[in-house]
């Protein structure tokens, strides 16, 4: 098995003025991700879900554990990680194609270099001819694209996406849906994606991260072993998805 991410005996406490206002998120998170894998995490709200991201890209710290990537224990923001937030987080005063050459900017990268380079996930990302607008004049299907080609355009060993479709409405969702798994075909990244939403957990996954009500653990990794492409009103898709909401309502039985 080539590895990508492992998770050990991670924890994660926010101390307060007493023990009464501790608030412990993670009681223990172990987990190991397999190099290009699609790995979705789904749980209760309030549970951590996006804490986890954040820790594993370095913008929260850890309060025991550790998290490894390639056997190379991370510390802090690193540039072998990549984040793709639900809010776009583009730069409003920043022109669509500025917008995805960022990441190579802050890398140093010469201006011809990230240019080409920026105009080739434009082409690949349907984007054409919107190279000069602004985040205000795309739409929220296109506002992620860009924010997911600013992500992918640095190359990151493993690509974190909270929510990322959250707020789009349910055809857009879908259509992003079909154009991540197409991207990731293409690249093989390894991508951590949470979501509240079970069936797109289970149209886009090849392991599913079911996790508790604080303080969280993993319930149970559920393996998704459907054929691409898939079909979401399967019987497996639904035996699949009945699977995690009862985990998700009742828990593991004792």
């Amino acid at each position: 098995m080539a590895l990508s991410l492992e998770i050990s005996a991670l924890k994660k406490v926010y101390p307060g003025a007493g023990p009464e206002d501790t608030v412990q998120v993670f009681d223990r998170i172990d987990c190991l991700v397999e190099k290009g894998q699609f790995l979705t995490i789904v749980g209760p709200s309030g549970c951590g879900k996006t804490t986890l991201l954040r820790m594993i890209a370095g913008l929260e710290e850890l309060t025991s554990g550790e998290i490894r990537l390639n056997g190379e224990r991370l510390k802090g923001c690193n540039e072998k990680v990549g984040m793709v937030f639900q809010e776009y987080a583009l730069f409003p005063w920043r022109k669509l194609l500025p917008n995805i050459e960022v990441s190579l900017e802050i890398k140093g990268v010469p201006a011809k270099q990230r240019r080409a380079e920026a105009m080739k996930y434009v082409s690949a990302f349907g984007l054409e001819g919107f190279e000069n607008k602004y985040p205000k004049e795309l739409s929220g299907g296109m506002k992620q694209r860009v924010a997911i080609a600013r992500t992918l355009i640095a190359n990151p060993q493993i690509v974190l996406m909270d929510e990322p479709f959250g707020s789009l409405d349910s055809q857009t969702r879908n259509t992003m849906q079909n154009f991540l798994l197409k991207i990731w075909n293409e690249r093989k990244d390894t991508i951590l994606f949470v979501t509240h939403n079970v069936d797109e957990a289970v149209y886009l996954s090849d392991r599913i991260a079911v996790l508790s009500p604080r303080p969280t653990r993993i319930l149970r990794m559920v393996e998704v072993e459907l054929q691409r492409p898939r079909d979401r009103t399967s019987r497996e898709a639904n035996r699949i998805r009945r699977e995690i909401l009862e985990l998700l309502e009742y828990g593991e039985p004792t």
